[in-house]
Parts: C-alpha cells; structure tokens; sequence
C-alpha cells in the first residue's frame, strides 16, 4: 500500500498498541522480580534487586537514539517490528534462567523492547501536521498504560501459573506468554503498516548537532523526572507495598495499577493541554503538584517511645500509696498533709505495628499519647524535685496507604501530562530532527528509569526507611522546576517578543 492512501489514525492506532505491549514487557521485573525474592526462589540482596529492575531500563534507553536515527533512515515500520523480536527472544529465554547473572544478562537484552518508543515518536509525527502532532504523540504516549497492565495482570497470572505458590517453577510460564505477545504483535504491526519517511537523509553529525544545545538538556532533565521517575516508581513500589504495608504482591499489583494507569491515559489529555495552553505553562504546574505530593509522602511510616513529660516532687516526703492512678506522698511532720500526683496510664494505643493493618483504622494525622511508671516505692523518703515517674511519649504515625495512594495517582497523573508537555516542545523547536532529539531527551528520560531503582536500593540500604525515594525525587523535581523559572525569567527579561524555550 503506498504510504499516500494510507490513514495516519491507523498508524498512529498500530503504533500504540506497539508501544504498549513493548512498555509492558520493559516492565516485567517489577512484579518477576518481586514475586523471585519474596518467595525465597532466588535470593536477591536490595541491591542486585535494583539492578535487575533497572537493567532492561538502560538497555531501552540508550538505545533510543541510535533507534531514532535509524528510524528517519529507514522507517517506523522496519524498526518497530525488529524491535517487537529482538524483545521476544530473550524474553523467552528469560524462562530458563536459574542464576543472578543469567537473568542480569536476559533483562539487558529484553530491555531493547524499551527503546520503542523513540521509534515511535519518529513515527508517529511523520503521519500528522504540526497543530496535531502534541495531541497525536499524547495518544501514541498513552502506550505507557502497558505499565499498569503489568502491575494489575502478571502478579494474577503468577498466582495462577504457580498455583497459589504451591508450583514455584510456574513463573516461568510468564516470561513466555510475554514473549509470545510481542511476537504476535510484530506480525500485526509489520502487515498493516507502511513507511513514510521523510525527505534528505542527513549525516549523522548533522543529527547529533543538537546536542551542542543546552535546551535539548534541558529537555532531557525535565523527561528525567516526569518520564525516568514514572518507569522508577512503576517498578519500585510494589516492593514498597509489600515491605511497607504488608501487602500480597496481587495487592501490591493493584496498589500500583493506580499509580502507573493514568500516567498513561491523561497523556492523551498533556497533548491537548500543550496545544492549547503551551507546554511550558504545563510543565510549571506539573512540578508544582508534584513538589506538594512529594513533601507529604517523605514522612515514613513510623512508631517510636521517647522519654516524656515525668513527676517530680513539689516537695519532701514519704510515699504513702501508689496505685494504677497516682502517687501519695505524705508529709513525715503531719502525716494527714499529704500531696497527690496523679499518673497518666498506659497508652491505650498500644503497639500499632503489630496488629494486622485492616485492624489499625484510618489515622490520617500522627498519634501520641503520654504515660508515666512509679519510680518510686511505698515507704521510701524523697527530697523535693526528686523524680517520682518517669514519662515515655509514643509516636506513631500511620502513613496511611489510602492517603499514600491517593498522592502517587497525582503523581502518576502529573508525570503522564508532563511527559506529553515534553514531547509537545520537541516538534515544536526540531520539526526535522524530532527522531534524533527525541532519542536523546528519551535516553535522558529512561536514564532516571534505570538510576531511579538503584538509588532508591541504595538509600534505603543505608537509611533502611523506604520515604527516601520521595526524597530523591522532590530534590529533582525542585531542580526542574528552578531552571525552567530561571530561564523564563531570562527570557521574558531580554528577549520578550520572542518565544521562550
């Protein structure tokens, strides 16, 4: 079929599905990896569990610009189906790893599915003018729901294929049907689609010339965040589920289902708001909500006793009474003057930790309670000032997973519009270089999916509390968003009636 009678809403249709089953099988080791460790079949440490979630991420990702390139060379349709089975195979092969290092080297390799998407943003903006090119790559964007799919159906189908664990081996059967998927996909995508390439092949210096342009990275940082963080998180929070909450890995699944899902579905929804409002006034509030979320997340989930407020004597005496309520002290002169101290009692709260959390009740905001112990004995003299209890304060604080929830699918959200906001900016300044900048901001992009899991490990090896990856991430969204106010504030300063970048 000649690319001129072809329709671009059905190219654009193949290509999210590509993408979508290509993201979906990038993400695999979130929920294999997870389900490998927690139930003893491999014996990973947190941090080799952070390079097998990022291996397949860098693999994806610095391939896209080589993938970009050779995409306006010879075609999204070549491109997109070698990419479909070079994922397939080692996927497969995936199914008989029995080592750390076999599974490293398998997850590298599959991860090629992830530079996908480079090729399918070359793609894509081929068959659409530019007025609807940040709409159209909001809806090819929208393949980022494959994450989701991967959290909500691989820990069901783990749970199926294993027999509710009782046939550990059964996983096995995943990576298979992953691998079969993106064969059938290729099939599909190669036979209903054409090329369209555009016009003079360029030399490869003359692609790479952009990046002499600090704009390109500054594009790159902001892809790092929106986009690096999405496939981070995406990955990395089943594992915060299941350690942090206490959830199955089926729960965990779903917990982030609502995390990954409407990062990809509003992506459609960052497209049109980019068209209409700019990209740049976009991304500014997409830091914003996402800086306000992140301050609320970093507080861990935490139970402490610290020494409280305690009694001391008003003045010198003998203990007459203790009881469960107060302490009596007389006065040895006059033995009918005597001064009450009354005790706060045990905190009814108890220890929060180990009760079952569907029994904690919902504790949006952190509890303390105060009680105090006799330091003292009936009979036994004391000088004024003298401690008679001692007080212990508990501390607890829920870190309620509703309300968890609820600010990582704002999060989820914003990240799925920026991303889109990105991408709308990269047509707009390189209409002709729209593979090869797309490749770049894209490895920069998947960079922060690959280093995101590995530091998150890294940190929380050595703070052992799981918030620090919010920490991370506000350190990074605080620095997006000062250079982009920074240089608009230059702009707007120097050159007002010119338009800013």
């Amino acid at each position: 079929m000649p690319s001129s009678t072809a329709n671009p809403n059905r190219m654009l249709l193949l290509s999210t599905l590509a993408f979508t089953v290509c993201f979906a099988a990038w993400m695999i080791n979130g929920v294999l990896v997870t389900f490998l460790t927690n139930n003893g079949i491999f014996k990973w440490s947190a941090t080799q569990t952070g390079w097998l979630l990022g291996a397949p991420v860098l693999m994806g990702s610095i391939l896209r610009l080589p993938v970009g390139v050779l995409t306006d060379k010879y075609g999204g349709k070549w491109m997109m189906t070698i990419l479909l089975l070079l994922g397939a195979l080692p996927m497969y092969l995936l199914s008989m790893a029995n080592s750390y290092g076999s599974f490293l080297l398998l997850s590298f390799a599959f991860g090629i599915a992830g530079s996908s998407f480079a090729a399918g943003v070359a793609y894509t903006t081929q068959w659409f003018p530019k007025e609807r090119q940040g709409t159209a790559l909001g809806i090819f964007a929208m393949g980022n729901v494959g994450a989701a799919a991967t959290t909500f159906f691989a820990p069901r189908l783990l749970d199926t294929f294993t027999q509710g664990n009782t046939v550990p081996d059964g996983w096995r059967m995943l990576p298979q049907l992953y691998a079969a998927v993106l064969a059938a996909t290729a099939v599909i995508f190669f036979l209903f689609t054409v090329n369209k390439r555009s016009g003079a092949v360029k030399s490869m210096a003359a692609r790479l010339a952009p990046l002499k342009q600090t704009r390109v990275w500054r594009f790159g940082l902001y892809y790092f965040f929106v986009f690096g963080s999405f496939v981070a998180l995406s990955q990395w929070l089943i594992p915060y589920y299941v350690n942090v909450y206490a959830l199955s890995i089926v729960a965990a699944g779903m917990m982030t289902t609502a995390f990954s899902l409407p990062s990809g579905l509003v992506r459609m929804v960052g497209g049109l708001l980019s068209d209409k409002y700019g990209a740049r006034i976009v991304l500014i509030r997409v830091f914003t909500v996402a800086i306000v979320c992140l301050v609320f997340l970093i507080p861990p989930r935490v139970e402490m006793h610290t020494p409280g407020q305690g009694i001391m004597a008003a003045r010198p005496g003998v203990v007459e009474a203790i009881t469960a309520d107060q302490i009596t002290v007389a006065d040895p002169a006059n033995p009918a003057d005597k001064t009450v101290y009354p005790l706060r009692t045990a905190d009814p709260m108890g220890i929060r930790f180990g009760i079952h959390h569907d029994e904690e009740g919902f504790l949006p905001m952190p509890f303390t309670s105060v009680w105090q112990d006799p330091q003292v004995q009936v009979g036994e003299t004391v000088g004024k000032g003298q401690l008679l209890a001692k007080g212990t304060t508990h501390i607890y604080f829920q870190a309620n997973k509703w309300i968890f929830t609820f600010l990582v699918f704002i999060i989820g959200a914003a990240m799925g519009i920026g991303g889109a906001a990105v991408f709308k900016l990269i047509p707009d300044y390189y209409p002709d270089d729209v593979g090869t900048v797309g490749g770049i901001v894209g490895v920069l992009g998947g960079l922060g999916g690959f280093a995101g899991p590995i530091l998150f490990g890294m940190l929380l090896a050595a703070t052992g509390v799981w918030t620090t990856c919010w920490l991370l991430l506000l350190v990074v969204a605080v620095a997006c968003a000062l250079w982009m106010r920074s240089v608009l504030r230059r702009m707007a300063r120097h050159t007002p009636s010119r338009r800013m970048p």
